[in-house]
This record gives C-alpha cells, structure tokens and sequence, in this order.
C-alpha cells in the first residue's frame, strides 16, 4: 500500500466488488430463456450478476476452445477408448451441431439419455444408417439447468466433466448395442461411421440443432423425464412437432410380422401422400408390402330434432376407395421409372383414423403418417391423428411433412360454415 493513499477494499480484507459484464438483448433473452426454468424450481429470482459474469466466462472459455473439439489423444490422461468408427466430441452451448453446412453427408440422428426407450431409438438408428448407407450421429443433451448450484452455475471444469460423462455414458450403450448379435447380423451395420457428441442445452432444442440437414431423426417413445407414465415423452412430442426432417418414434415391440408390412394412412391431403411416398421407398428399401389404410366415419347432424342421414355406406366406402386409388397413382405417377414398386394393397375401414390406423400398426414394420391432414386445424405442424399415433401404435411411427417427401403442400382452404359452431 503507497503512504497517503487511500485504503481499497483488498487492504481492509474486504471482496472487491463485482463490476457486472454488458450483454447484448440477444444474450440477455437467451439467458433468460435458458434460466427460466431452473429459477422458477428454486422459488427465487435468480443472480442477474452472476449470469453476466457466467457469459463472459463462458464467451472467454470459447475464444480459448478450438474451433473442432475433440477427445485426448491416445494414452493421454483421460482419454477413454471409443468404439470402432466413432468420435467422442463435444458441442458447446450454441455453437453449431453436427447438422453444420461443412457436413453434407446423408446423416441419421438419434437422441439418447441413457434409457430404455432411448436405447430401442439407437438400435432403430443403426439399423436405419446401415440400409441408408449414412452416417449416424449419437448426441446427448446435457440441460443447463442440471449445472447450476445454489443459485450460481457450475462454471468452467466442471461443465465440460460433465459433458465428458454424457459423452461417455452414450459411447459405452453404443458399444452395447453394437455388440448386440441381432444389431450385428444386420448387413452395413459394423461399416457405419459414427459419432457421439455431447451438448449444452435443452435436450428437444439439441435435437432439432442435430437434424438441421439429416436424412432422419430417431427418438425413443419415452426418457427420463419425472412424468415417465406419459405415453409420448415431452422430447419426442417436441421433435415430431418442430423436426426440419422426418421424425421415427420408437415403441417397444416385438419381431413384425413377414412379410414385412409398411402401413401408411392416406385422406387425400399432401401430408398423407407424402407419407405414402416414404411408406413406398421405405418397403423397397426392405423388400417389403405397402397398405394403404384409409377409414371414414358415418356422423348423423340434427336440425330441428330430426335426423338428417348420411348418404348409403357402401356410397361413402366407393368414394373413399375411388380417392384412395387416385392418390396410389398420383404418387406412383411421380416415381422414376427406374425405382422399384413394392406390392400395394388397399385398405377400406369404417372407424376413426387414429383407432385404426393404430390397430393396423400391430405386427407392422412401420406405420407412416402424414403431419397433417384434413382437419379444421390446419395450422397445427402435428395433426390429431398423427400425434394419436405418435402416442399409442405398436410399432414405430415415422411422421413426415409434404417437404420432406418433395411433395407440395396445400395452400390454405376456407373453414367450413359450421366449423365455429
């Protein structure tokens, strides 16, 4: 201390006080965005300075990290073998994932998180790179709100030892599955090149990242989520909703029936033909069956307590057959003539779409719907029947969206007179 100088907080053994960091309003809304869910758990309003001080940590943590993250080198400290064909690496919070504008490999993308469900979602994702001859990324989510400890967060070391863990934790079930002797037996399944990554954030956000550019998405039916009743977790919902490409959801279930059987619902809207040109590639892909499945119900209305009926069953049932063969040869009419045509069958059936779209999915290989169909809705990305099937088939369901197949979508139609009543 210089003589005649006034005393600072160090000299009188006092913390010196903390100055807080400017953030930009992007910064400050992601922040708040990402913290809202843990400071609503602890009943508190949360540390304003500490989380600028968090994001200038972590911005200076980035400056320093290299620009392609990457585990130790062999036989350093740490470093942790991976199976054959993998890479371990890691994302940080809101850098860009593996669904990047360098990678323009066909990729498939599986979420996992350690659970049974997640498990049955990598075999499916293996299964599907191999016959794809794609890529195959492994990510995991590591949520910010699991990193924060008694109102501060977990800064630094501690952040990337957990995402180390997560990493870590995937690349040994992978190692698991890929033992598997059902897993093994599949034709490309040892040729296909995988990576394991880890990322900061919200497990559906870190999904959608991944997918930017994927050929698939492949979530399991259920996590680890507290409400593990749900009978369609909160992740998957999220993804088959928002995907930027299709979205298989997993269900435990057992061998399909052969051969195999590739149901798709069709009601004439462009989701459903989209669906029925993925059900097509997907049973030439397997050398399987297609079943259209189309269902109709008989509604009566009451005006002036008298019954107007329907018009006869077997009329409604020709009508929707007639519709049904008009979609088949719309979209065989826009394959090439080079691709192969499985076998396709028709199915006519009086009842919801959801219910029996559900029961044709019993011993099927996959039920394949369309995102949206002929509801007054229409703006919802994920329609009733869809997230019906989503939730409950026995099967795994792959949902798509006409983009995803190449088909156009419909461009808005009037609501019915009596859709406000």
């Amino acid at each position: 201390m210089t003589p005649g100088a006034p005393a600072g907080p160090e000299d009188r053994g006092e913390q010196p006080r903390r100055e807080p960091v400017e953030m930009s309003e992007a910064e400050k809304l992601a922040v708040q965005r990402e913290a809202r869910h843990d400071v609503a758990a602890r009943g508190s309003r949360g540390d304003p300075l500490g989380l600028q001080h968090y994001l200038a940590r972590a911005r200076s943590g980035e400056s320093r990290r290299p620009a392609e993250p990457d585990r130790p080198p062999p036989g350093a400290p740490g470093a942790a073998p991976s199976p054959a064909g993998t890479d371990s690496g890691t994302v940080p919070a809101g850098q860009p994932g593996p669904g990047g504008a360098a990678h323009r490999r066909p990729r498939v993308v599986v979420g996992m998180d350690g659970s049974s469900g997640a498990r049955a979602a990598l075999e499916a994702a293996l299964v599907e790179a191999a016959r794809r001859g794609a890529a195959l990324d492994v990510v995991t989510a590591v949520p910010l709100a699991t990193v924060w400890s008694g109102g501060a967060p977990v800064l630094g070391a501690r952040v990337d030892a957990i995402r180390a863990h997560a990493a870590r934790q995937a690349r040994e079930q992978l190692g698991q599955v890929r033992g598997d002797e059902a897993i093994a037996a599949v034709p490309g399944v040892a040729a296909v090149d995988v990576q394991v990554r880890a990322a900061e954030g919200y497990p559906a956000r870190v999904l959608l990242a991944a997918a930017e550019g994927a050929e698939l998405l492949v979530v399991g039916n259920r996590g680890r989520g507290t409400v593990r009743s749900a009978l369609l977790g909160s992740v998957a919902l999220h993804c088959v909703s928002h995907a930027p490409c299709p979205v298989l959801v997993v269900h435990p279930a057992g061998a399909p029936e052969r051969p195999l059987r590739v149901a798709a619902g069709v009601d004439g809207s462009a989701g459903s033909r989209a669906a029925l040109a993925v059900a097509i590639e997907e049973a030439a892909r397997v050398d399987g069956e297609v079943e259209v499945v189309a269902a109709y119900e008989l509604a009566d209305y009451w005006t002036d307590l008298e019954v107007v009926g329907s018009p006869p069953v077997e009329q409604i049932r020709d009508t929707v057959r007639d519709g049904v063969d008009g979609v088949v040869e719309q979209v065989l009419a826009g394959r090439t003539a080079a691709a192969p045509v499985p076998v396709i069958r028709r199915r006519v059936v009086q009842g919801s779409a959801g219910d029996t779209l559900v029961d044709r999915a019993c011993g099927a290989y996959r039920l394949v719907v369309g995102s949206r169909g002929h509801g007054m809705l229409r703006g919802l990305l994920l329609g009733s029947v869809a997230l019906h099937c989503a939730m409950r088939a026995p099967a795994p369901v792959l949902v798509v969206r006409p983009e995803h197949a190449g088909t156009q979508a419909e461009p808005p139609r009037p609501e019915p007179a009596m859709a406000g009543r």
